[in-house]
């Protein structure tokens, strides 16, 4: 039977865990063929070996690093050299990041937070445009966070790189309309490896923070973030383009209890 997105291609940064790796197990669901991209080898190659096994779907790894511009453009040339065609972009990567206070970050921690989301994003966006204009279309789907639009604590780097690339995706989606190229953003509420690591560390904060969520949960990164990624990956969304979707049980309501321990107090004590 044929799913959703059979025969199409879906480029899908940081997918090696976390919410890129449920995206791509959610797109491969529906037949999809994967570009798995992760800056960890053995991650990307599990989490793509598991796609084939486990959906019957094509993929291609490519281990590097999306702060690097030429490997960023490269993922979706190489999608298109190897199947002629990319139908779904998604920036989902990000690594690195501190957690301390405003007036104790450097220039380049602010660099770092802009190159993994803005340039990145940038980069693959553009290396994107011309098949996908030329094909008669696509999907644009950029993955920032609550942490810009609630100005969270500590970790403002992270903020503003998010931030800066959904104001990219909202000028993208208005230019590149006219070709039928479709550019959303998703703001995630997930219980991924990386919630789990500051749970583990932070269990009471962890635990108000999933107490506060109206629905009284984080998301389940492949059934809860990667169905609203498929929706805008697929022809069902064909109408809908500059938004973002808060995808976080009704998180961005009211904002969300999200109060980490800054390195420098974490340092003193």
């Amino acid at each position: 039977m044929s799913g959703r997105l059979q025969d199409h291609v879906a480029v899908i940064t940081g997918s090696g865990a976390g919410i890129g790796k449920g995206i791509a197990r959610r797109f491969a669901r529906e037949g999809c063929r994967i570009v798995v991209n992760d800056i960890r080898e053995e991650p990307a190659r599990a989490a793509a070996q598991a796609l084939e096994w486990e959906f019957g779907v094509e993929t291609l790894t490519l281990v590097g690093d999306v702060t690097d511009r030429d490997f960023a453009m490269g993922l979706v040339t190489s999608a298109v050299e190897r199947w002629g065609r990319i139908d779904v972009l998604v920036n989902n990567a990000w690594g690195g990041g501190h957690t301390n206070r405003l007036e104790n970050k450097t220039d380049a921690m602010f660099a770092h937070g802009l190159d993994m989301a803005l340039w990145a994003g940038r980069w693959t966006m553009q290396a994107a445009f011309a098949p996908m204009r030329d094909a008669g279309g696509g999907s644009v789907i950029n993955i920032c966070s609550l942490n810009g639009v609630n100005a969270h604590l500590y970790t403002a780097e992270y903020n503003v790189g998010k931030e800066a690339l959904r104001a990219y995706t909202r000028s993208a989606a208005r230019e590149w309309a006219q070709y039928q190229i479709r550019a959303n953003v998703i703001c995630p509420g997930a219980k991924t490896e990386a919630f789990a690591a500051y749970a583990a560390a932070n269990p009471e904060q962890a635990a108000a923070a999933e107490a506060m969520n109206p629905m009284g949960r984080m998301g389940d990164p492949e059934s809860d973030i990667g169905g609203v990624a498929l929706f805008l990956a697929s022809e069902d969304s064909r109408y809908v383009t500059g938004n973002t979707l808060f995808v976080d049980g009704g998180g961005a309501i009211n904002g969300v209890v999200w109060q980490p321990v800054p390195e420098e107090d974490r340092a003193s004590s």
